[in-house]
């Protein structure tokens, strides 16, 4: 019996886990300022950041087709899992569930489940990483799915950035009306709904107090971490990740963590300088 784990681009992948063979990534894409940019192992970072400070427009994401998706299934895995980013932020999710619909009709005994990670950035990588876990301790593919359903449910993510310009203008921020102007360097302190949408968690003066603020957070919220993993991922910002690091390991006990610099779509809406995490 064999599996893989398919990963949209949002989700950052470690080394380690590019490395096993276990994982494949379903590439997003993205345009800013008439440039088409693949979410994939030739995406430049550096680049990236300096097409969307040069332009004048926002830029958008475009998630891989069913047609992509079905083309991941057909390896020579028995079971295929399937994790993306929430639902109610991009279509990745009715893409992958659409590709499965598709492929059952060419291969009835392929075993497919697609997560929707009401997540993004490393939250998927959390999943992605609870699926193999379950698989080595031996669960079938049903006690995996119903395992990992439940992972997803006690799982939270929480975000500050240097700006939110473009989830704003994105229309990922429906529904939030107590931003305050940037010009007073007030950083929103974010997190993530049961429902994968995005809400305000609070708010401080400038980003070492939101960060404080959000480390806090966290700490006071979280359920039984020494059981958990934590993940953090930055956009360009590498000490500021490591110091939140130490700020949450300090005041609470979790099993184990690490760090990784945001993929394509992360970075396109965490912006130069954001920060998420994961437990």
């Amino acid at each position: 019996m064999s599996y893989r784990i398919v990963v949209d681009s949002c989700g950052e992948l470690t080394d380690e886990m590019k490395q096993s063979g276990l994982y494949k990534s379903a590439p997003l894409s993205m345009e800013v300022n008439g440039v088409s940019v693949t979410d994939d192992d030739t995406f430049d970072q550096a680049r990236f950041l300096k097409l969307v400070a040069d332009s004048p427009d926002c830029p958008k994401s475009s998630c891989p087709s069913p047609e992509e998706y079905m083309s991941l299934y057909r390896c020579g895995a028995e079971r295929v899992y399937v994790v993306t980013l929430s639902s109610e932020l991009s279509g990745s999710y009715n893409s992958a569930e659409v590709g499965r619909k598709l492929f059952a009709e060419e291969d009835s005994e392929k075993k497919i489940y697609v997560f929707n990670s009401r997540s993004a950035s490393v939250g998927e990588t959390l999943i992605a990483l609870k699926i193999r876990e379950c698989e080595e301790q031996g669960m079938d593919f049903e006690q995996v799915t119903s395992h990992v359903e439940s992972y997803i449910e006690s799982q939270n993510t929480y975000f500050v950035l240097e700006n939110l310009d473009t989830l704003r203008k994105n229309g990922r921020l429906t529904g939030i009306r107590s931003l305050v102007a940037s010009a007073l360097n007030i950083k929103p302190v974010m997190g993530s709904t049961p429902k994968g949408t995005i809400c305000q968690l609070g708010q401080a003066r400038g980003m070492k107090r939101a960060l404080d603020k959000m480390a806090d957070y966290i700490a006071q919220n979280a359920e039984m971490p020494e059981k958990k993993i934590l993940a953090i991922a930055h956009c360009n910002c590498p000490e500021r990740a490591e110091e939140v690091r130490r700020l949450l390991l300090d005041k609470i006990n979790v099993r184990s963590s690490f760090v990784v610099n945001t993929a394509g779509i992360s970075t396109m809406y965490a912006n130069d300088g954001g920060i998420i995490v994961v437990l």
